[in-house]
């Protein structure tokens, strides 16, 4: 694994081009022979300027229509931490393996957890996104040692493929942002589920958003808060129709505190398929993240300061993909105010998939 960092001008869209935004990127992990990615589906925590994020490792294996890792090798959690605002990065096996590699059978979660504690994190993960159902594990000590597996219910559904978008509200009290089955079985609609017995035991709140078609999924939301009644969840979709398939990513609004959503079509993102990640900065801004599948292929961001009812232009991170086997960032933001950007990347289509990094400043708009 080798760790290094080199500094990049970011080229911004035309509605932006006043801005001087510049990033710095660092490799999270690379190894030749392996397959580093998705960090969207295992999660980002900060305190300040450390940074844990998770991500799958795999082997590589050459693949023109697909992802390049080998379906028949293992794949297995690992985590990065960066004590130095994202710069540098090391390399960590999740506590709840064993020596070989194995994890417990998921219990029941018998006791509350406190949510509020300094050093708590969260992470919810899923057997499989097309079967199987997920479990949930909790540290407070900085992801450093983690309680589980624990169940999570399977809400009556035929699967349940979560991953960590949350959001607490108390003590013991929290909202998570997760995918069910459809009725066929396969992904995907989002729901939010509510605890407020420090994850004992959870409840159906809402669905967001309708039951997609067949071939079609609704999935991997990234929520916010907007005020004591409104959040704001981007959704990743996709439609199949007349053999012809398209992805994007659309936000959906609640302003009932997540009883209801309503579609806000006007916002959709056109990224060929990739998973949003959105937060709020100190000053109300929005922010969200996004992996781009077409070409020039790579890393994209846009901001709302009249929270998410209109955007900017895409704010290009980077360029320089080898091919759209990239991307599922998730974001975190800096106590300098800077924003490190964590998703899985590649420079030529054939080359190894590795984890990366982005730290930027956000333009201020007019």
């Amino acid at each position: 694994m080798h760790s290094f960092t080199f500094l990049i001008a970011c080229l911004l869209s035309p509605a932006l081009m006043h801005h001087d935004v510049k990033a710095e990127n660092s490799i999270v992990f690379r190894e030749n022979g392996r397959f580093g990615g998705w960090p969207a589906n295992n999660g980002i925590w900060n305190w300040g300027s450390e940074i844990v994020v998770g991500f799958t490792l795999g082997y590589h294996k050459d693949n023109p229509n697909g992802h390049t890792i080998d379906g028949n090798q293992p794949q297995v959690p690992r985590f990065a931490r960066s004590v130095d605002g994202g710069r540098t990065w090391k390399i960590e096996l999740p506590s709840y393996l064993n020596k070989e590699g194995k994890e417990a059978t998921p219990q029941p979660c018998t006791e509350s957890i406190d949510f509020k504690h300094t050093d708590f994190a969260m992470q919810f993960r899923m057997k499989g996104s097309n079967h199987g159902y997920s479990h949930f594990y909790w540290s407070n000590d900085r992801c450093k040692t983690w309680h589980g597996p624990y169940l999570l219910p399977t809400f009556d559904r035929k699967g349940i493929f979560a991953r960590s978008d949350y959001e607490i509200q108390g003590k013991h009290e929290m909202t998570a942002y997760l995918t069910a089955a459809k009725e066929d079985g396969n992904e995907g609609w989002p729901f939010a589920a509510h605890t407020k017995d420090g994850g004992k035991t959870w409840q159906f709140q809402s669905w967001i958003g309708t039951q997609p078609g067949k071939g079609g999924y609704s999935i991997m939301p990234s929520t916010v808060r907007l005020s004591a009644n409104e959040l704001l969840s981007f959704i990743r979709r996709r439609a199949d129709s007349d053999q012809t398939k398209s992805w994007w990513i659309e936000p959906y609004r609640s302003s009932d505190n997540g009883r209801t959503w309503k579609l806000e079509e006007d916002n959709r993102i056109d990224n060929a398929g990739n998973p949003a990640h959105m937060l709020k900065l100190p000053d109300g801004r929005l922010v969200v993240t996004y992996g781009y599948r077409r070409a020039p292929f790579g890393i994209r961001a846009k901001i709302s300061s009249d929270q998410g009812k209109t955007w900017s232009q895409d704010i290009i991170l980077r360029k320089d993909g080898g091919n759209w086997d990239l991307g599922y960032p998730r974001t975190v933001l800096r106590s300098d105010g800077k924003l490190v950007t964590v998703y899985y990347f590649n420079d030529t289509s054939s080359e190894f998939r590795y984890i990366a990094a982005t730290i930027w400043a956000p333009p201020t708009t007019p």
